[in-house]
């Protein structure tokens, strides 16, 4: 059956390699102690992050904008195999701390030659919009994940 909607339209796919191991790499996507050096893009600062890294558990990250506006994003870890997969859903907070619509982000780590190879989907976008949005800040979010590996 053709869908009508488009479903490509609705997902996204971002590949990197990063000049580290798997193992570190992964760590950095699930440690509370890395994520405030790369999440969310340029501007944003962590103001907390949370992460229970088991399936069902949750995951959290809070940011404070340079202009001074606050979001939240949280979601349940559906899969973990350390250091190759993670599997989560990913929403962002409303004024009042209720998640809105989720996507799925999946995320595979591959070993190449003492680098890794990151392979970043997430889907069920409602919009192509909100698909763009989310390019634009998890590129920015992967630079700054690339510098980070960089520093440590």
């Amino acid at each position: 059956m053709r869908d009508p909607i488009g479903t490509a339209r609705h997902e996204l796919s971002i590949t990197r390699i990063f000049d580290a191991p798997r193992e570190l790499v992964f760590a950095v996507w699930v440690q509370t102690d890395h994520i405030p050096h790369w999440w969310g893009p340029r501007g944003y600062a962590t103001l907390s992050c949370e992460v229970d890294l088991r399936p069902g558990g949750k995951w959290r990250v809070a940011s404070r904008h340079e202009d001074g506006s606050d979001t939240a994003e949280t979601g349940v870890i559906r899969e973990v195999d350390a250091p190759s997969r993670l599997v989560l859903t990913h929403a962002w907070e409303d004024a009042s701390g209720k998640p809105g619509p989720a996507t799925i982000v999946t995320i595979t780590f591959v070993e190449e030659d003492g680098k890794t190879k990151m392979i970043f989907h997430q889907a069920s976008f409602d919009t192509a919009e909100a698909r763009d949005g989310h390019e634009l800040g998890w590129n920015e979010s992967f630079d700054m994940l690339a510098e980070h590996l960089a520093e440590i």
